[in-house]
């Protein structure tokens, strides 16, 4: 069975555990109604997805 002849420093390690972390979310403002909305996302405020309404919202 292998095993590790030294310990794995901590600097190693953390650059091991670089890529683990959780990304932010980015965000961008609806040209429709102004609430926040993921890119490349339909609003779920107004139903517009590029300039066009897709979904009707019901008020």
């Amino acid at each position: 069975m292998a095993v590790p002849k030294r310990k794995t420093s901590p600097s190693k390690r953390g650059m091991r555990r670089s890529h683990d972390t959780l990304k932010v979310q980015a965000f961008q403002e609806c040209s429709n109604c102004g609430e926040l909305k993921r890119p490349h996302n339909l609003c779920p405020a107004c139903g517009h997805y590029n300039g066009r309404e897709i979904v009707a919202v019901g008020a």
